[in-house]
């Protein structure tokens, strides 16, 4: 695991957007493509921003294929949704094309919604192991990653592959990777920054025992790739203590 801590976010973005093209320009050159599993939330608006502005010329864009992590049932035009907030901070500034965008169908009931997601993802890699090159990950202050939260089935799920989940304190469901399929890529990044992250990252980082359940961010551990945390020092306040 590597522990990146920044004093600003500029910093911290600017070098998570470096990291990104750097692991883009390696998969192109080996691969002629790069899988690129995008996080939701408010916290990669900037970083999006950032990779469709001064990092547009940066990366070969016709060769990059984005998915999501997870995605909350809601309409596709509904502001909560992960791929609205994507497509208008990053896909459509960059001119990205429908077929290299892989939307969760959430027209349909949420169980379906994740057998198709798996499906579409299936038929991309053709028969190869599903290994994405890049998935980049949020924490949430429960210590939720995608929509992998305490206490619901996903914590216990060990199957590779796409799940809907009901959580209940937010009484909607959710479709998510597993931590099996995360685990599985060869590069995974955490964003987290902020005080309000403080108490989770120092029991996710900091726990010698695990307790998967209560802070499921503890799952996220690569097979064979490589984990890195982009933090601020606000949100790593505690990891001394």
């Amino acid at each position: 695991m590597n522990l990146l801590i920044y004093k600003t976010l500029e910093e911290l973005n600017q070098d998570l957007a470096d990291y990104v093209i750097k692991i883009a320009e390696m998969s192109i050159e080996e691969n002629d493509r790069f899988n690129f599993v995008l996080t939701g939330g408010s916290s990669p608006k900037a970083l999006y921003h950032l990779l469709a502005t001064e990092c547009e010329h940066r990366i070969d864009w016709e060769k990059v294929y984005f998915f999501f992590g997870d995605e909350r049932n809601v309409p596709s035009d509904d502001e909560n949704y992960n791929g609205l907030m994507a497509k208008k901070a990053l896909l459509d500034p960059l001119g990205i094309k429908e077929d290299h965008i892989f939307y969760v169908n959430t027209s349909l009931a949420p169980e379906k919604a994740a057998i198709e997601y798996k499906k579409s993802i299936d038929q991309h890699f053709n028969g190869e192991d599903l290994t994405f090159d890049l998935i980049l990950l949020g924490m949430g202050d429960d210590a939720h990653t995608a929509s992998i939260f305490p206490h619901t089935d996903l914590v216990k799920d060990e199957e590779v592959g796409i799940a809907s989940v009901f959580v209940e304190k937010l009484n909607t469901y959710r479709i998510s990777f597993t931590a099996p399929l995360i685990n599985k890529a060869d590069n995974v990044a955490f964003l987290v920054f902020g005080e309000n992250k403080a108490e989770a990252l120092k029991h996710v980082i900091g726990d010698e025992e695990k307790n998967f359940d209560l802070y499921p961010s503890q799952l996220i551990d690569p097979i064979d790739g490589k984990l890195t945390w982009f933090t601020d020092e606000a949100a790593t306040k505690l990891l001394e203590e």
